[in-house]
């Protein structure tokens, strides 16, 4: 059995080679083999950790992920969205499909937008293999060790487990983050989703916090990764525009219109709050001409949400509410703001169709 064993994999490198192929290019693992490895891996993070018996949690994480997964462009396999019981911040991808959030996670990225950059981007793993890639990879350097070992070399589901706690390539780590981005903009999420995760990520690193695997495994240097995600969003031409004076300072802006953010909110810098205005506003802005009566206010007590019809465009909180006193008074206030801006909106929405109209 080890002799054939040997002369298979020898075949295996000999057509891989005489075709000019790696064999991750290959394909040596199968459809089959990727979900049987993923599924065994998702059964031992949960034996190890315990899955949340929350409902809304579960509810909340595999509805966002399924709308991600619905255009992520891989659709021969089912998705799986899961929340960990541990306080950890983390999120992992297992092969075939198998994604989980940890709970503390979902406590540090409170908010949908938040939530749906971290599971775009482990979507965007699952989708480009890179799991199932890197153990091809490994099979492939690895000949030698299984010859030495008569064939027993790890298994499939060992070595699944092993790429996964190993961490990420930076390369493959850069594509995840380019997936998250187009995938939640393709999804109707917020389209900064991204952004502001890798930037609170950011924030946890420099605390000391966050694992060495999963979100914090070998990704390129914190200020780069920003750079590359907000190089890429540039081609969306996302307005209106977003200026940050400091992390506790910005404004949100278009023509003369403005809407200044100076409130951080536990983990939410105000900097992040004004992109999540911005990107809720762009949302807005793609289903067509902006009606202003549109914008309405669900005033919950100490914070109230604005909404445009579905479309979450802000949180306000007390501490927002200066002079106003409570977060409703206030969002009420900030209503009558956004429909001065749907009108700026809608006049530079229609003088920019008649020119793309005259170029034609």
């Amino acid at each position: 059995m080890y002799k054939l064993y040997k002369l298979f994999l020898a075949f295996v490198v000999a057509c891989c080679c005489f075709v000019g192929l790696q064999p991750a290019e290959a394909g040596m693992i199968s459809l089959e083999d990727e979900i049987k490895m993923g599924r065994e891996t998702a059964q031992s993070l949960e034996a190890k950790y315990g899955l949340s018996q929350d409902y809304y949690l579960n509810e909340r994480v595999d509805r966002i992920g399924q709308r991600l997964a619905a255009v992520c462009g891989r659709n021969e396999i089912t998705y799986s969205f899961k929340v960990l019981n541990s306080n950890e911040v983390n999120a992992l991808a297992c092969p075939g499909g198998f994604i989980y959030v940890f709970k503390g996670l979902m406590d540090y990225m409170p908010s949908d937008t938040e939530l749906a950059g971290v599971l775009g981007h482990e979507v965007g793993h699952v989708a480009k293999k890179h799991t199932v890639h890197s153990i091809e990879k490994q099979l492939w350097t690895s000949l030698i060790l299984l010859a030495a070992t008569r064939g027993q070399g790890l298994g499939l589901v060992q070595a699944a487990q092993q790429a996964l706690f190993a961490g990420y390539s930076r390369t493959d780590e850069r594509g995840a983050d380019k997936e998250g981005v187009n995938n939640t903009i393709k999804a109707g999420f917020n389209p900064y989703a991204m952004l502001i995760t890798v930037q609170k990520l950011d924030d946890l690193s420099k605390q000391g916090g966050g694992a060495k695997y999963g979100l914090f495994s070998s990704h390129p240097e914190p200020e780069e990764r920003v750079k590359r995600v907000m190089k890429q969003l540039k081609a969306y031409d996302i307005h209106p525009d977003v200026t940050v004076a400091d992390d506790n300072h910005a404004t949100v802006t278009e023509g003369n219109w403005r809407f200044d953010i100076n409130q951080s909110i536990g983990n939410t810098k105000a900097k992040y709050r004004a992109y999540m205005l911005a990107g809720g506003l762009w949302n807005v802005r793609q289903r067509g001409k902006v009606n202003p009566n549109y914008f309405v206010v669900y005033d919950n007590g100490s914070y109230a949400h604005i909404y445009y019809d579905d479309i979450q465009v802000l949180t306000l909180y007390t501490q927002d509410a200066g002079a106003w006193g409570s977060a409703g008074a206030y969002a009420s206030a900030c209503v009558d703001m956004l429909r001065d801006w749907a009108v700026i909106a809608n006049e530079n929405d229609a003088k920019a169709a008649a020119k793309a109209k005259k170029k034609k």
